[in-house]
């Protein structure tokens, strides 16, 4: 089981929270992880960075996620961490 928080505090919003928090809703559907992934939003992590949205991913910390970037990101820290790397 993965718990995916999203940083949903006043910089990772303007930087597109909502979009990714979108994107991880709709990757988990798509690859039927629903009973793998807890998604959940987060007030400020601590690790804001100039680009994109932090996401914390049971202990680890990502910043800079971006829409371009999603994809890469879901794969490497989702998919792969629940071995379902297709």
């Amino acid at each position: 089981m993965l718990i995916v928080q999203v940083c949903v505090g006043s910089s990772c919003h303007l930087k597109g929270s909502q979009e990714i928090v979108e994107l991880l809703q709709k990757a988990v559907e798509e690859h039927k992880l629903e009973n793998d992934v807890v998604l959940t939003g987060s007030f400020c992590i601590g690790a804001c960075n100039r680009d994109g949205v932090t996401i914390q991913v049971n202990d680890e910390i990502h910043t800079g996620i971006t829409v371009d970037k999603f994809d890469k990101f879901f794969y490497d820290h989702i998919l792969i961490s629940l071995n379902k790397g297709e």
